[in-house]
């Protein structure tokens, strides 16, 4: 494969338009299907808030899915393109039940209006929207940063400013769902809207297909989950024996055929049960599956288990991510939403953090990186971690800020029957939306190089799972809030509950998320300090072989250290977070 054909920014251009495309969309019901389940469905507040973050968490669980998918048994182009179909499918039968107003539920107040064949075209149109939608995340963002390869230092560098582009593509595609979507669903018709939906994602899918003559495309390998259970299972196998000291006793293959694609990771003392794997037993040579595992394997396993705090530091953040795309957009159902004589759809409130990413993400490229990297002599600036940290802290101080704008929001209706400005959200989203901007990016990134090669794209859709959880989380807070809540008021009326939010106290509910979030941040604090990065050690076939002696040995120590200056550069770059 030529790397002047193959590869680099000109290949993603089709990634980048693709996401642009899909995102339309994708973000256009993200931030509107609160109030087609309101409006159309005839779900109440706490249902259709609920259903929402349901829908959403399960859209990017799904990329869990895309994610393994294009790791074990399809490659990530093929990946995309299957789940694209699939979301199509999704949003024709979103068009059919919202143009036949037969196939819609009679109001009730309740969200238990939909039964029947309803119900079942309904979930069945959703569903496949989320599924699709997910897979597609869960594949993405691997094939685009595939496109550089990471062994080579000139295409290394340009893996963050993928992402940072990335996410400019994606967000540019939410802008204009947000605004034009978003106001022909609300004006025009739910049906025009999903129609415009249908469209762009079909051509995306069109973009992304004619890229394949330029892509890199990895063929998929050994599933990532046999690798991890196989690791589990032999360590469990293996609790009686003791760990020897020297990690040259602990087995590794370094045969031309058995060498992870040139990528060698060495022996971490970290979680040293599981190295209980790469035991040899006595009589044995290691042929045959589930007996025992390289040190390499093992260290995949040790590396998602480092990754996990990470990934669950950052899920309160998308649960105060969920409040801007529920609770937030029915607060301006209740605010003056005149600009002049345009009346604005409060569902296109989400495009005041959109237009702020916008904008500052080349900024942050072209001004911001080489600032910090000229202070920090890191080659991003900052490192993945510190990255995710500026974003979890500001989270907190947006959901603060939400609160006082509802107390303000109730005031003025209550006391003065006055609507205030739709615009009083913007305080709030803007700085979400600058918090996103450097969490989804930092973590894309931190899960992208720090997982193993043949995990990729799972490791990197651990992003998405965050949002995923978070959303699910959300519908726990919300149900348990009005559980507790009902009990201690005296009105004996959860905090969320009803249909008129001049009654309920969002403002609380505000507030117990940005302490929550404070005290997340100190936890995150803690997990990346005790995170340690990945020392890669990459080694073409004769390196390994001469460093190894005779071919045919088949024990080899993981802890040969070949390693660049360049490369412990960067090593003492990433470890002092």
């Amino acid at each position: 494969m030529k790397k002047l054909k193959h590869g680099g920014f000109k290949a993603n251009y089709f990634i980048f338009a693709m996401m642009f495309l899909d995102n339309i969309g994708f973000v256009a019901n993200m931030a509107s299907l609160v109030l087609y389940f309101m409006f159309v469905m005839h779900f109440d507040l706490s249902g259709s808030a609920t259903t929402t973050t349901n829908y959403l968490g399960t859209t990017f669980l799904h990329t869990i899915v895309g994610g393994f998918i294009s790791d074990a048994y399809m490659n990530r182009l093929n990946t995309t393109l299957l789940f694209g179909a699939i979301e199509l499918l999704g949003y024709m039968l979103l068009i059919i039940q919202s143009h036949d107003t037969k196939l819609q539920p009679l109001p009730c107040g309740e969200s238990t209006c939909v039964h029947g064949t309803k119900a079942l075209l309904f979930y069945a149109s959703i569903s496949f929207v989320g599924l699709g939608g997910g897979g597609i995340r869960g594949a993405v963002p691997a094939l685009g940063a595939d496109q550089f390869d990471h062994k080579d230092p000139e295409e290394h560098k340009y893996i963050a400013s993928f992402f940072n582009w990335f996410l400019l593509s994606i967000t540019v595609g939410a802008v204009v769902g947000v605004t034009f979507v978003v106001y022909v669903s609300s004006n025009v018709g739910w049906d025009i809207g999903f129609i415009i939906s249908l469209s762009c994602a079909a051509v995306g899918l069109i973009f992304v297909a004619l890229g394949k003559p330029y892509y890199r495309v990895r063929v998929p390998g050994k599933s990532p989950l046999t690798r991890v259970l196989e690791v589990l299972v032999v360590s469990v196998k293996n609790w009686r024996l003791e760990v020897p000291q020297s990690p040259d006793e602990l087995y590794e293959i370094r045969d031309r055929e058995s060498v992870s694609r040139g990528e060698l990771i060495p022996h971490s003392n970290q979680f040293r049960l599981l190295d209980k794997a790469a035991i040899l037993p006595k009589g044995t040579n290691g042929a045959g599956k589930w007996k025992v595992c390289t040190v390499t394997q093992v260290e995949e396993v040790k590396v998602l288990t480092r990754m996990m705090p990470i990934l669950l530091s950052t899920i309160l953040m998308n649960t105060c991510l969920a409040q801007l795309q529920t609770l937030s957009i029915q607060q301006g159902t209740l605010m003056d939403t005149r600009i002049g004589d345009f009346d604005v759809p409060s569902a296109s409130i989400p495009v005041i953090p959109l237009v702020f990413m916008s904008l500052l993400i080349p900024v942050y490229e072209f001004a911001f990186i080489p600032v910090l990297r000229k202070i920090t002599g890191h080659p991003n600036g900052i490192t993945h971690l510190q990255r995710v940290g500026v974003g979890l802290i500001l989270s907190a101080i947006s959901m603060a800020i939400a609160g006082i704008v509802e107390v303000k929001r109730k005031h003025e209706i209550i006391h003065h029957n006055h609507k205030i400005s739709l615009f009083w959200l913007s305080f709030h989203y803007a700085i979400f939306g600058i918090a996103d901007m450097f969490t989804l990016v930092g973590l894309m990134e931190f899960f992208y190089t720090e997982a193993p090669v043949g995990m990729r794209s799972l490791s990197t859709s651990f992003s998405w799972l965050s949002l995923s959880i978070g959303y699910y989380l959300s519908s726990v807070f919300v149900e348990l809030i009005n559980l507790i809540t009902r009990k201690l008021t005296k009105s004996k009326t959860g905090w969320l509950e009803g249909r008129d939010m001049n009654k309920s106290h969002a403002d609380l509910f505000y507030w117990f998320l940005a302490i929550l979030s404070v005290l997340n941040f100190a936890v995150y604090v803690w997990c990346a300090k005790w995170y340690k990065y990945k020392n890669d050690v990459s080694l073409d076939e004769e390196m390994l072989l001469k460093a190894g002696g005779r071919k045919d040995d088949q024990s080899f120590s993981a802890s040969v250290s070949i390693v660049s200056k360049a490369e412990e550069k960067e090593e003492k770059q990433n470890g002092a977070k």
